[in-house]
Order: structure tokens, then sequence, then C-alpha cells
């Protein structure tokens, strides 16, 4: 331990993953946001999109409903509403949420169920 970055991903209702990682690419507000050992302190608003953490066993791939990732200290942590891992995600659902909400009149709702959508598919095709 020490060596890397430690990350807590947490949703309103569980941990959804936590443990040492060398690198976090996750899409914020403004962009994407890649976090190495020795970034600079950061509180940032992330949107709907997938998250890939990668760990000395692999890359963890994550799909988040927006919130926050704050950085500090070489701690990155990850706090949404609703969080899934790649691989609990349906991906035949998220393809039927995705084509229902196209179907859906233009707004915001539209809009945030499309992005909801597309991520969990990202998220699962990157897994692969």
């Amino acid at each position: 331990m020490g060596t890397g970055l430690m990350v807590e991903m947490v949703a309103a209702d569980r941990t959804v993953w936590s443990g040492e990682a060398s690198m976090i690419i996750a899409r914020t507000v403004d962009g994407d946001l890649g976090v190495l050992r020795g970034h600079a302190p950061l509180l940032s608003l992330l949107t709907e999109a997938a998250v890939e953490i990668s760990t000395p066993d692999g890359v963890v791939h994550a799909a988040v409903d927006g919130g926050f990732i704050s950085v500090a200290d070489d701690r990155v942590s990850i706090l949404t509403q609703h969080a899934l891992l790649a691989e609990e995600i349906h991906i035949d659902e998220a393809k039927a949420e995705l084509e229902s909400a196209e179907g859906m009149p233009t707004g915001n709702e539209r809009e945030q169920r499309i992005r909801r959508a597309s991520s969990r598919i990202r998220a699962a095709e990157a897994a692969g």
C-alpha cells in the first residue's frame, strides 16, 4: 500500500468499490479528468458517465449517475446517488432504456436518461 491512489466509490446505498489504483478517468462537467498520484486537490461535479479505475489487478469499469469526485493527498472519493460496476450492468436492459429514452419528447429528462443508459452501455462494453 501507499504507492498509488486510495479510491472509494460510494453510492447512496453502498460502497460500490474501494481499493488501490494507479489512475482514474472520470467525466466531469468540465470534461474528462485523469487522476494520477500527486494530483492537486480537487472537487468537481461528475456527469452521468463511465468511470475507469486502473488497479494492480486490471481495470474496473463503472457507470455513475452524476455526483462528485474529490481528490486530496492521493485519496480519491467518488460520491454518487447510484453506480453500477460493469459486471452488474445488464446490457440488454441498458439498450432498451436507451431506445425508450430516445423516443421521449425533447427535454432534460430525455437527455439525462440517454446519458445514463449510454454510460452503462459504455462501461459494460469497455469491460468486454
